[in-house]
């Protein structure tokens, strides 16, 4: 297998955008990213939103045009979607897909909708993704700062024989071959951010904290203490890991933690551990996942909505909000807000 290439701004050919109109569909976290940095990259950005949405009046404020999402991708060349993953089909099929003209360009940021082929567009479009790896926010405020976040580039259909280019061209625009495009495919880009997302970043991490945490209060000790020691200070490890790798994290640590690491991860993430995981791969690469979480999504989200009550309900989310008011720094509720 070819080792899969990188792309950096002077491979990325953003003139390319221009007399094209981009209609960036959503205006959540990467939804005003990706508009605000095409506006200031000089491009032709037009927000497409459903009748009534309250995001209209905050993207217009910021100095964009907004339409009805239909009449939108009907004036628009490069159609970027970029609403919840459970709501693109049917919005695809109302909005979207009578209003397609040969030679556009449609583009999603997670590969969800075409891999699992619940939405199979026109063969004379194309089909790509830019997918940043980072929350808008950061997309955001990396390319105010003139710097950039690192994305993924994937073409799934060549109608024009252009649309690697284009998508280079658009991801230059917000911000990403500052830092770096990564090619890949949708397929391995979907299988991929599901897998991390639930066995590591998500469902592994939140489920191990809260277990650790469980343990300790479980076992008599101050819930406050077990909080600082199994939540609190998870950020201070990857903040870390972030900076310099694995090995530069144990440098910084102390070298009973560091001992402790080698001797009990194993003991933690044991072959049983790495079978589920291997389990939950198998859901996700067969699409058992992606058929349980849309039908879950379509009758009323009942198991989701128990499972977010649930989660909620856990001890350390009591504990946890009374102690980050003890944070000096502490914006919470600015941040659920705004997000």
């Amino acid at each position: 297998m070819a080792e899969a290439r990188i792309f950096y701004q002077e491979d990325c050919n953003q003139s390319l955008l221009e007399g094209k109109k981009i209609c960036i569909i959503g205006y959540g976290s990467q939804g005003h990213a990706h508009a605000l940095n095409l506006k200031d990259s000089g491009c032709d950005v037009v927000v497409g939103l459903y009748e009534g949405s309250k995001s209209k009046a905050k993207a217009e404020a910021q100095g964009l045009t907004v339409l009805p999402t239909a009449e939108a991708v009907k004036q628009s060349d490069i159609i970027m979607i970029l609403i919840n993953d459970e709501l693109q089909a049917d919005m695809y099929k109302k909005d979207v897909a009578p209003n397609l003209k040969a030679g556009d360009m449609l583009m999603f940021a997670h590969g969800f909708n075409i891999n699992y082929k619940l939405i199979v567009p026109p063969k004379d479009v194309d089909v790509t993704m830019i997918a940043p790896k980072a929350p808008g926010h950061t997309v955001r405020s990396e390319y105010e700062a003139g710097k950039g976040t690192p994305m993924l580039v994937a073409v799934e259909q060549d109608a024009t024989g252009h649309a690697l280019d284009m998508a280079l061209a658009y991801g230059a625009a917000i911000g990403g071959a500052r830092a770096g495009i990564l090619e890949t495919t949708f397929k391995t880009e979907t299988e991929t951010d599901l897998f991390g997302e639930q066995a590591v970043l998500c469902g592994g991490v939140c489920a191990l904290m809260q277990a650790g945490f469980e343990t300790l209060c479980e076992a008599g000790y101050d819930p406050r203490n077990a909080y600082f020691e199994c939540i609190h200070e998870m950020k201070l490890i990857v903040d870390l890991i972030y900076q310099s790798g694995f090995a530069g994290m144990r440098y910084s640590i102390s070298n009973t933690a560091e001992y402790g690491d080698y001797v009990t991860g194993p003991k933690i993430v044991t072959p049983e551990v790495k079978k589920a995981m291997k389990q939950v791969l198998s859901d996700i690469q067969d699409g058992t996942f992606a058929s349980e979480f849309i039908q879950d999504m379509k009758n009323g989200q009942i198991h989701f909505q128990a499972m977010r009550k649930k989660a909620a309900a856990h001890p350390s989310e009591t504990v946890g909000k009374e102690i980050r008011k003890l944070y000096s720094w502490n914006n919470e509720s600015d941040m659920l807000i705004n997000n």
